[in-house]
């Protein structure tokens, strides 16, 4: 009798471990399937926005997608309205928030904040970071933010609660560039002086896609649909990579000899702007990838590697730092400076214009944040 109750004590255990393992296995189909789901809904978000762009007359910004009833003409900037210390050691990344006046910057001193551009006060501060934050992110429903650091690690935080949601890591060296899909607050996208670009999936907090590549990269941006990555390399040259199979689909010599420093996409998607030690700032029609405007300055010097240069939202007007600490605002149809704007006592390493068509920021080498109406 003991023998028989032993033997099916054993059987039971067996049936058991066999039942939670086949419910382990369907867990997982089941978020394999909502995975695929929401990718799904994701890529027919973006499939509807490119018809919706087709239908338009190109050029003319689409002021049925989301986030046009904020749209407004960019004005050129000429007074500086505030001037913020808001760095120790340098701030090397500023963007605003998608349709907003609040601004976020990364600095050495290993902090994010975020700045109310109206009053020029302090909003609140992101700590966490072990390095310097080299580049900065945002998801298009302004919840996290993503810094890439000289930790060799990325950091999501949630704007809300000021928690780091997650630490990526994965990349050996420096991370120097970040970007996050325009349309689903999923994919991350980071590029490292470990020669690697990495796909990042926010829902599971890990790498999806790891692409190796000769060339450092030191700029990158998501197509408007988020299929398309664009990198912009030490070497020169524009990228486009496929970020399903990480195949490389085209490359173009954007920066003869000299390293890219920026990629910035315009809001309609159709111009992209790169900037490089050449200090030329080109820009490309993004269906043929041929140059269609090419801005110099007597005077405008590209101050680093990671110099970011920026478009105004009605695509009009083009913003970039200068080792001078000059800013310099150029006019796309004229291809002509249209103001210098003169505050800043350091180089300038980043520009970035509000989505309502004003104010203009710029941050420099000193830790100094100017905004520009």
């Amino acid at each position: 009798m003991t023998m028989k109750a032993k033997n099916a004590e054993a059987e039971n255990k067996m049936l058991v471990d066999r039942w939670m393992l086949q419910k382990m296995q369907d867990a997982e189909r089941l978020n394999e399937a909502n995975a695929l789901y929401e990718d799904m809904i994701d890529r027919l978000k973006a499939s509807g926005l490119e018809k919706l762009a087709k239908q338009q007359v190109d050029g003319v910004v689409r002021r049925s997608e989301e986030g046009a009833e904020f749209f407004a003409e960019s004005t050129v900037p000429s007074t500086c309205k505030h001037k913020i210390n808001a760095h120790e050691g340098g701030c090397a990344s500023i963007l605003f928030e998608y349709n907003s006046a609040r601004l976020i910057s990364g600095g050495q001193d290993k902090s994010i904040k975020l700045w109310d551009t109206n009053t020029g006060s302090l909003s609140s501060t992101l700590y966490g970071c072990l390095g310097s934050v080299l580049d900065l992110a945002i998801t298009h429903d302004n919840r996290s933010v993503i810094a890439a650091s000289s930790s060799n690690n990325l950091y999501v935080w949630d704007v809300n609660s000021g928690r780091v949601r997650h630490t990526l890591t994965g990349h050996t060296d420096k991370v120097c560039a970040v970007d996050v899909s325009k349309i689903s607050s999923r994919h991350v996208v980071s590029a490292a002086y470990d020669r690697t670009l990495k796909v990042w999936d926010l829902h599971k907090g890990y790498c999806v896609n790891t692409i190796i590549f000769h060339s450092n990269c030191n700029a990158l941006a998501f197509s408007m649909d988020g299929q398309t990555i664009f990198s912009g390399h030490i070497d020169g040259n524009l990228r486009l990579w496929d970020i399903q199979t990480g195949k490389l689909l085209s490359e173009v010599a954007a920066h003869s000899l000299a390293a890219v420093t920026s990629i910035s996409l315009s809001r309609s998607g159709n111009i992209i702007l790169t900037s490089g030690r050449d200090n030329l700032h080109n820009l490309f029609d993004i269906r043929s990838l041929e140059v269609c405007g090419s801005l110099r300055a007597t005077g405008n010097r590209v101050a680093s590697n990671w110099s970011r240069s920026c478009i105004s939202p009605d695509e009009s007007y083009v913003a970039a730092g200068s080792a001078d600490g000059s800013v310099y605002i150029w006019s796309i149809s004229k291809a002509d400076i249209v103001r210098t704007l003169k505050e800043h006592t350091a180089p300038v390493l980043s520009c970035s214009w509000s989505g309502l068509g004003k104010p203009l920021a710029s941050a420099d080498k000193n830790g100094v944040v100017c905004v520009w109406t």
